[in-house]
Formats: C-alpha cells, structure tokens, sequence
C-alpha cells in the first residue's frame, strides 16, 4: 500500500493524472491537494470523486504548516508535483504569485518531503513535473533536450526554472530521490479555456473572434495530455532518481496552421460551410517575450522507459473538440465561474 501526494490534481493535467492513478493503482491512497484557484475545478475528478482510495484535501503549497501537519498525518511515500500558475500572459501582468507558487511552494514541498523522509528515503520518490518553457525559444531547426540549457524568457518560465533547480539542488545536497520532467504544450478534455485550443474552440462555437498573436507564426509541439499522463506514470514507477526526462508530441504545429486545422473541424461538427469558423480568425498585438519555436525531443523516454504517444494531433484534435461539443454545461460552468460551487456542495455543505 504506497501513499502518494498529488499537487494541483483537479486542474488540467493534473486531474488526468489523478483518474489515472487511482484507477490503476487500487491499492494506492491518492491524496489529492489543490487550491482551488480559478484553474482548479472538482467537476473534473466527479467520476472518481467516491472512490474509496481517493482523498481530495483543500489547500495551498505554499502553506507551510498546512505541508508539515499531511505529510504527518499520510506519510507520504511519493509526491507528484504538478501544482503551478502556468498561463504566461497572467505571469506578464502579476510575476510575483508565478514566484511565490512555483518557486516558494515548490520549495515548501521539497523540505517537507526532506524532513519527512529523513533517515529512511528507501523507497520515496519526489517528481516534479515542468515545461519546456524553461528552455527559451529554438530557431527554425533543432530540439530541446534534456542537455538544453535553460534560457527562460517569461516571468512563467523562469520561476519554473527556479523551481527546477531547487529540486536539484535537494537531490545533490540532501539525497532527495527525485525526477524531472518537462513536456510541451498539452491539449485535451477539461483545459481551462484561457489557453489557445479550448478558448478557440468556445469562441468559434459562439461566432466570436479568434485571437492570433502577431502573424500565428510561433511553434508549438503538442502533447496530447492523456498521453502526458501515461509519462507520469512511467516515469514515477520506473525513472531513474536525479533523471531528467522530456516529454513530447512529435506534432509541430504553427498557431496558425493549427487553429486552420480547427476551424475545419468545427465547420464539419456545426455544419457550417467550410471555411465560414476562420473568417473569425483575428490577429492581435504579440505577446511580450513571445517565444518562436518550442520542440521536443522526447527518444530518452522512449528508448530507457519505453513510453510513446499513442495520437497524432489531427485525431487528438479531433478527440477534443468532440468532448467540448459534449461537454457544454463544463464549459459554461468554467467561463461563468460557477464550477467553484461544486466544491462547496461536495465539501462544505456535507
């Protein structure tokens, strides 16, 4: 019976990992700890919310205290960190939350793990999860890779990277058993409609405008997050302590190009004409520090944990756009702000 602390799992990766695990893993105690900020949301988690070794606790990492007293109480045997304030425009505007969550809680976590554990680390494992915004931008050729050096352009990314080499530096100096792992950009079912395919997605579906920075020439690889899931499993079951692993797609996609591929998509499931969604399209002033190229090399991962993606983004794409268009009620919960209710009736008024 192992004991395991998930940060952050009822945002959007966040909560895919949690169903993952607690399915999977019967016999592991999954301890579920989440803010509940604007990005966090129990309706994701409502199919598993009975589950008998399923815990939801409400609060924030940076809560030093509050760390201490559930590592005390559940004596934790792993910690998947996945809890962060990711979204690169809101870290523009307010840098210092990005510094206290990312790099404060990260920290909070780590040397509660370190006390904790202290004496006995045989078994334990720390994983923090990462972006490969920590790497800066690429030009129009090459890869990240887990020897990429880190450049962060971003308040996002640099308190990421901070945070990174914090859980180094607790490996390296106190023995912390920990692994790393950065991905690239995720899509899929229950994502936040602030980032660029579920805001499209809802915007197109309302005949609203699509917002495109500068010309929609900036690269992404996507990662389709149930695949991102399957990583996390690998890589906390069988990694290797003080490893770095990158997690990729191998779908590079210019923002442009992809929100076409999306637009076409949405005309066939509204019945609409075929290119009627992208006279929405509407380019806007660039993003600040906006990074041209993200890409991948994720064939560490492959060849030593024998993990790949199971999608290429055309069906993944197709995958989400086909749980949005099922899922509205989700959707007008999260764009109104009424999702935060459930909480409430699930926990509160019990």
């Amino acid at each position: 019976m192992k004991t395991l602390l998930i940060t952050g799992g009822a945002g959007f990766i966040g909560s895919h990992v949690v169903r993952l695990f607690v399915k999977k893993y019967p016999n592991y105690n999954i301890i579920n700890l989440d803010a509940l900020t604007y990005a966090g949301n129990l309706e994701n988690l409502k199919d598993i919310d009975g589950s008998p070794n399923y815990t939801f606790a409400k609060g924030d990492i940076t809560d030093e205290v509050l760390i201490t007293k559930l590592f005390e109480k559940y004596k934790f045997d792993g910690v998947v960190h996945l809890a962060a304030e990711s979204h690169v425009d809101r870290s523009i505007t307010d840098p210092f939350a990005f510094i206290k969550t990312n790099v404060f809680g990260t920290a909070n976590l780590l040397n509660a793990a370190k006390e904790a554990w202290k004496g006995n680390m045989d078994g334990k494992r720390f994983y923090h999860i990462s972006t490969d915004e920590v790497y800066g931008s690429l030009g129009e050729t090459g890869l990240f890779t887990e020897e990429t050096s880190y450049d962060p352009r971003s308040p996002y990314s640099a308190a990421k990277a901070s945070s990174d080499h914090f859980v180094r530096a607790y490996f390296h100096t106190y023995g912390l058993p920990v692994v790393i792992s950065n991905c690239s950009n995720n899509y899929g079912a229950n994502h936040f409609p602030e980032k660029l395919i579920p805001l499209s997605i809802h915007n197109i579906k309302n005949n609203k405008p699509i917002p495109i920075y500068g010309k929609g020439e900036n690269v992404r690889d996507w990662l389709w997050v149930e695949d991102h899931a399957r990583a996390i499993d690998v890589i906390f079951h069988t990694g290797v302590d003080g490893e770095t692993y990158n997690i990729g797609g191998n779908n590079e996609w210019t923002n442009i190009a992809l929100i076409h591929a999306l637009c076409e998509i949405m005309d066939r499931k509204l019945g609409r004409e075929s290119g009627e969604s992208a006279k929405l399209i509407t380019f806007v002033k660039d993003r600040a520090g906006h990074d041209l190229r993200y890409a991948i090399d994720s064939s560490k991962l492959q060849r030593e944990l024998g993990w790949s993606p199971s999608l290429q983004f055309e069906e993944g794409l197709e995958k989400t756009v086909d749980w949005y268009l099922a899922n509205q009620e989700w959707m007008d919960n999260v764009t109104s702000g009424q999702y935060q209710t459930y909480y409430k009736k699930q926990y509160e008024e019990r």
